[in-house]
């Protein structure tokens, strides 16, 4: 499918504070990752640390919070991931979906497609 890659805003809903970010779109991990450096710029608190399978089937734990996400002109609260060094920064599955979005493999790009209810 190639890569997509997209600019979007990671906004604290505590202080309003926001970074804008270009993540790599990735629908394999769940979660959003982002610099711990960036999310504590702009105030977001580590809440707790959780346990994730890494790609290569390790076990790594990593701390996590609560931002919230503006990509064009759509907005949804989501968990964060406070990335490390060696860490990629993705824009993770939940977040794709909480938006509203879906990759679309041929034109490489997110594409609106709302919400589904079943």
């Amino acid at each position: 499918m190639g890569r997509v890659i997209v600019d979007v805003e990671i906004i604290n809903p505590k202080n309003g504070k926001s970074i804008n970010v270009r993540l790599l779109v990735d629908t394999g991990s769940t979660l959003t990752w982002i610099r711990k450096e960036k999310l504590e710029k702009i105030g977001i608190e580590a809440r707790r640390k959780i346990s994730i399978k890494s790609i290569d089937g390790r076990e790594i734990e990593r701390s996590i919070g609560f931002a919230e996400i503006k990509y064009e002109n759509h907005e949804a609260p989501i968990i964060v991931v406070f990335a490390e060094k060696n860490d990629a920064e993705v824009l993770g599955l939940t977040a794709i979906e909480s938006l509203g979005y879906e990759v679309d493999p041929i034109s490489r790009r997110l594409e609106y497609v709302g919400h589904y209810a079943f």
